[in-house]
Formats: structure tokens, sequence, C-alpha cells
């Protein structure tokens, strides 16, 4: 009796060592989607007419998602110092639905990584086209990819050189178009990787939270 309480308490004690890491994942998603949000290099589009809003809308999730975590690491966190079946079990899944959106972000960050590319280049192309179009209208949204992706026009820069970031100048020509698909290509994969390793993360408190049920429900049975 005394071994299967000692093993009881150890399941307990992983399982709000495993919350509090969760918990401190879950800020880390937050201040990353934040810091993605209003400090990273795609901040500067939500103040213009056209800018990717589906990408904002995906850091928003990620958000989200991250105060999801905080909360479901609290909630972990008490199910096991009460040892409650019904709060582990509530645990549990809601440990599932973040594992399958966490996976879908994941996948779909890595499988729809073309389509926002092309997405985001033909904004570019768009915007590049408008400014040739009309200097005055077209200049606030090209000056804005060229800061945000740091380059300047595409197979040439010198018909939109008064747009270009000035740090550029002497350092070569950089198409817009091949940057733009770097750059999001990185930010997506990062995106992807973060969502599938916070997925693999979750596998473990579902673990942790059903060996512990059972063991709470096994232990009042001896008793």
């Amino acid at each position: 009796m005394g071994r299967f309480r000692g093993g009881l308490r150890c399941i307990k004690y992983l399982l709000l060592g495993f919350n509090l890491l969760f918990w401190l994942a879950g800020s880390a998603v937050i201040a990353f989607g934040l810091w993605f949000r209003f400090g990273g290099s795609m901040k500067d589009f939500s103040s213009e007419d056209k800018s990717p809003e589906y990408f904002y809308v995906g850091l928003y999730v990620l958000v989200g998602a991250g105060a999801l975590m905080m909360a479901v690491g609290f909630f972990g966190c008490c199910g096991a110092m009460r040892e409650s079946q019904c709060v582990l079990g509530s645990f549990f899944t809601c440990l599932l639905v973040i594992f399958a959106a966490e996976v879908t972000t994941g996948v779909f960050a890595f499988i729809g990584k073309d389509v926002a590319i092309r997405h985001v280049q033909t904004m570019y192309e768009e915007a590049y086209n408008d400014y040739l179009k009309d200097r005055e209208k077209g200049n606030g949204t090209l000056v804005t990819f060229h800061s945000t992706f740091q380059c300047c026009g595409k197979e040439s820069s010198e018909l939109v050189q008064p747009t270009c970031p000035k740090e550029l100048l002497g350092q070569g020509h950089k198409n817009c178009i091949d940057e733009i698909e770097t750059v999001i290509s990185a930010k997506l994969q990062l995106m992807g990787i973060v969502g599938i390793g916070i997925a693999g993360l979750t596998i473990f408190g579902m673990i942790f939270s059903m060996v512990l049920c059972c063991a709470i429900r096994n232990s009042r049975d001896v008793i």
C-alpha cells in the first residue's frame, strides 16, 4: 500500500512538472505571437490597405492557443493536487483538443507554404504595378514591402529606386520576389515547428493525466 501511494505521488509530481512546463510553453507562445505581430518584420503591414490578413489571423490564433495552454496548465495543476478524476478527465480532453489544433496548424504551415508565398508575391506585384502607374498612390505600400523584406524591385531596382531602403544601396540588387519566398518560407516553417513541437509535448501530458487518473481510481478501489 505504501509503495502504491508512493507511485501515485511520483506520477502526481510528474504531472505537476509537466503542467509547469506547459504553462511556461504557453507564455512563450504568447510572447512569440505578440512579437511576431507587433515587433517583428511583418508589423508594418497592419497599417496598409493591402496586407496579408490571413497571416495576422494565424498569429492571433497562435496567441489564443498560448493563452489556452496557460489556462489548461493551471487547470491540470489543480486536478493533480486535488487528485480529482473529473478534473483530470477534463484536462485530458482539453489537451486532446490542443493536440489536434497544433497538429493541424503545423501541417497547414508546411503544406500551405507555397500558396502563402504566392499570395504575398501577388500582393507585391500589384503594389509594384500601382507604383508604376501612379508614383504617389503606390509609394507607401511599396516602401513597406521593401522595408519589411529588405529588397528592391524585381528584375531591376531602377524603376522603384526611390522606395528602396537606403541601407541596401551599394549592397547589390535583391529581387523582392525571391526575398518574399525566402522570408515567408522561414517564418511558416518556424510556426510549423512550434505547432508540431507543442503537439508532441501534449502527448506526455495526456499520458501522465491518464496514468494518474487510473492510479487514483485504483487507490480508491483498494481503500
